[in-house]
């Protein structure tokens, strides 16, 4: 948005004479007139269209993107499903494997295995909560207890590798004899299964921050698989069993690197901050480019769980303007949903920002894009 266009809007925000907006003071609410609740139209449902449904859009929606989000919780889970069979069926061999050889990268290894099990079953655990429906006291239902689940597996992976480097350190003082032939095999045979585990997850992680975690101790563990079977091949050959514990506190390093983006993900959705994929700049300019609209104002964007984003904006009209305010309201949440993929949307209409004290976030005036950086 250009210095001009950018003076245009907050010219036309000042220039209502009815709405003595100094620093957005005083908030007693007089402008949004909650006591009739015209501000949302709940006497003639014009604000959320309840006769249509237009406020949600049922009609045009047609639930379509619902049943795509069930339909990717069913691919989500069955994933989990099948990758809880692979890793379970063969933990028990990798235990029992790492305490006959004694390799702590076998053990270590088998640790994971253990806990991508537990990984998985907390994930699918969470799926189960998250189907339960929305109530009068939790009104999004329970879906953030997917996101929960994320955040405790992104933890657990990081408590996995500070035991690893601390088992490391006593093996480096006091290397033990390892048996590299029977690590070499249960090793490879580790890696088919964390590969085969991997592949079923890695279609579902990208639309389940859930799944994406049970995936991250996975690949954790199939990078422990392959500093297992490096291990193996070395001791075997160069009776290196030196290298057992040196590769384990890589594969530590790598593990607690691979989960950074995972934590770092599941905090910014517990901190409700705007999603990486919408650009809120460009968001409030197109709705503004809408004719009759003269300032989108108290804007707030968030995930509520993965697949599920959630808008709430108040919307000043111009008042001069003749056209059907419905359709007004029916087209930004079109461009809500259709551009930004944004499917809960909440737009208030107002006419006059007197007496609204929000913190209006109105930066999007200068820009009509996220800045860099």
């Amino acid at each position: 948005m250009t210095d001009s266009h950018a003076d245009k809007h907050v010219g036309e925000h000042h220039n209502h004479a009815t709405s003595d907006h100094h620093g957005h003071d005083d908030h007693d609410h007089s402008g949004h007139d909650h006591d009739d609740h015209s501000g949302h139209g709940h006497d003639d449902h014009s604000g959320h269209d309840h006769d249509d449904h237009s406020g949600h859009d049922h009609h045009g929606h047609d639930h379509g993107g619902h049943d795509h989000s069930h339909d990717l919780r069913g691919a989500s889970k069955r994933s989990l499903v099948i990758a809880l069979v692979l890793i379970a069926g063969f933990m028990f061999a990798e235990v029992i494997g790492g305490i006959l050889s004694g390799s702590l990268a076998l053990l270590s290894d088998a640790g994971h295995m253990i806990t991508d099990a537990a990984s998985i079953a907390l994930a699918l655990f969470a799926m189960r909560v998250a189907e339960r429906p929305p109530s009068a006291e939790r009104t999004f239902g329970y879906r953030r207890a997917e996101v929960l689940a994320a955040m405790l597996n992104a933890l657990s992976l990081w408590l996995i590798a500070a035991w690893v480097l601390f088992e490391a350190y006593h093996r480096l003082q006091d290397v033990p004899e390892i048996e590299g032939g029977l690590m070499l095999v249960v090793g490879i045979l580790g890696l088919l299964v964390n590969v085969a585990a991997a592949w079923v997850l890695h279609r579902s992680s990208k639309h389940s921050m859930n799944v994406e975690g049970a995936l991250r101790h996975v690949m954790a563990d199939l990078m422990g698989s392959v500093g297992v079977v490096i291990s193996g091949i070395l001791i075997v050959t160069l009776n290196w069993t030196i290298i057992d514990p040196i590769l384990s506190v890589l594969i530590a390093a790598l593990v607690a690197h691979s989960s950074w983006s995972l934590t770092v993900k599941v905090f910014k959705v517990l901190l409700e901050g705007v999603p990486d994929h919408i650009d809120v700049y460009r968001l409030c300019s197109e709705m503004e480019d809408v004719e009759g609209v003269t300032l989108i104002h108290d804007v707030h964007v968030w995930t509520i769980s993965s697949g599920l984003e959630a808008l709430t904006a108040h919307v000043l009209i111009d008042p001069a303007f003749e056209g059907d305010n419905d359709a007004l309201l029916r087209r930004l949440r079109r461009i809500a949903r259709e551009d930004f993929g944004i499917d809960h949307v909440t737009i208030q209409s107002e006419q006059t920002v007197e007496g609204c004290t929000e913190d209006h976030h109105v930066g999007h005036l200068l820009a009509r894009s996220r800045p860099l950086g």
